[in-house]
């Protein structure tokens, strides 16, 4: 046992509970039936022989691949050609192999959707903001004869305008890549949202906006709604789906945490690897939206990151575990882009999940065992089903939205320390 051990080896872990979460549970069950629909009752203009890019984003969006697929299929029933072209702006490292990589892992292939993926980082400047900036996109996605903006509507962690994570930002940001989303970063963050706006907006007049495709998801990352809108109708109906997908926002039901331990962080699962709102942990110098958290642990990185670990600053500790599957390159690439390089400073790392446990109980100030409001989630979208020591079962006043579905148990670690809850 070394020196760090000894000083963490006194403080118990309390026993937890399995505890469900109940959400909005709107799901669209034919999400293949009704985006053909919409999309012939809005009459796309597309024509045969038209090519036509397609975005695709880095999200882990539900049911991707069946909604890129049916995309696909309806552009090439008008004839015309479709390509995908990565949408993500720095991510996969800023590099056209590594966005074309991201996709490749959420499952965005040619053999699988029918289009190949045309990657390139090589962007055309094609407008000017009120403000002088200049407006990049994709220079496969410009050359196209129309382009097709899919992607889901949701909140953004830093950003609070009435156009947030959407198809705005999928033209100011995803489809501007590393050179236009580091351009539209570059006032700070105090003004990234408004400067994501005035990009987005400046994109849109310019572009060649075939339509555009919104999902969005319900508090158990299922496919809620799917939209489809024209060139015209963007800008006007955005914020009315962007409303009723907060309306579905998941949530930890409680006001205080002493200990949070997050199982695993990603970019497929929010643009900081956590969403800042759900762990408590603000950024962009904006108000607290979520509960007050002492001590933050996180202990793994999804494979879908690809080693892109921005967001795991915001911990107080990782396990040795994700420490060796970041690419510091890529995270480092991908926070100075976002202008958040603090969100990808390393933690203090320990060599096991158990290990960070304890050090967030230390860390929390809080040592009486039974008095310690620790809670375990899987990731910052599926928080259906938690844990939950006593003390922060007992804190919630309002239990109508959750269920208490096993015994307090230990909690179990291999013989390594290795937590094996999820």
């Amino acid at each position: 046992m070394n020196k760090l051990e000894e000083m963490l080896d006194g403080y118990e872990i309390p026993k937890v509970c399995r505890v469900k979460q109940y959400f909005d549970r709107t799901r669209l069950e034919n999400p293949e039936e009704k985006l053909s629909f919409l999309w012939k009752n809005k009459m796309i203009p597309i024509k045969a022989g038209d090519r036509i890019a397609i975005t695709g984003g880095s999200r882990g969006i539900s049911e991707y691949q069946t909604i890129m697929k049916t995309v696909v299929k309806l552009v090439k029933e008008a004839g015309a050609v479709p390509f995908i072209v990565p949408a993500m702006g720095s991510h996969g490292g800023g590099t056209a192999e590594g966005q074309k990589h991201m996709l490749d892992i959420l499952g965005i292939t040619e053999e699988s959707v029918g289009a190949p993926v045309v990657s390139s980082m090589e962007v055309t400047e094609v407008a000017r903001t009120e403000l002088g900036l200049p407006v990049y996109i994709d220079k496969n996605a410009w050359e196209a004869d129309g382009i097709i903006l899919l992607n889901r509507i949701k909140t953004h962690t830093s950003i609070r305008e009435k156009y947030q994570s959407g198809l705005l930002k999928m033209m100011a940001i995803g489809l501007a890549k590393h050179k236009g989303a580091a351009m539209t970063h570059s006032m700070g963050t105090p003004n990234l949202g408004p400067n994501m706006v005035r990009v987005g907006k400046a994109a849109l007049q310019k572009l060649n906006v075939a339509a555009g495709v919104a999902v969005i998801e319900n508090g158990y990352e299922q496919l809620a709604d799917v939209y489809v809108v024209r060139k015209e109708e963007l800008l006007e109906q955005e914020p009315e789906i962007l409303q009723r997908a907060i309306r579905m926002l998941p949530r930890i039901y409680l006001d205080d945490i002493d200990c949070l331990i997050v199982c695993e962080q990603g970019k497929n699962i929010s643009g900081t690897g956590m969403d800042p709102a759900v762990i408590g942990r603000p950024i962009n110098r904006r108000p607290n939206d979520g509960p007050n958290v002492e001590a933050l642990g996180v202990l793994r990185l999804t494979p879908q990151s690809d080693g892109n670990a921005s967001g795991c600053g915001m911990a107080d500790f990782i396990s040795e575990y994700l420490r060796k599957e970041i690419n510091e390159e890529y995270t480092s690439i991908n926070s100075l882009t976002g202008m958040h390089p603090e969100i990808a400073a390393i933690p203090v790392t320990l060599k096991t999940d158990r290990l960070v446990f304890q050090g967030c109980i230390k860390a929390s100030g809080q040592i009486i065992k039974d008095k310690i409001k620790l809670v375990i989630i899987k990731n910052t979208n599926s928080l259906e089903e938690i844990y939950m020591s006593k003390a922060a079962l007992d804190s919630i006043k309002d239990q109508t939205n959750i269920q208490v579905c096993s015994d307090f148990m230990d909690i179990p670690f291999d013989e390594k320390g290795n937590l094996k809850l999820y």
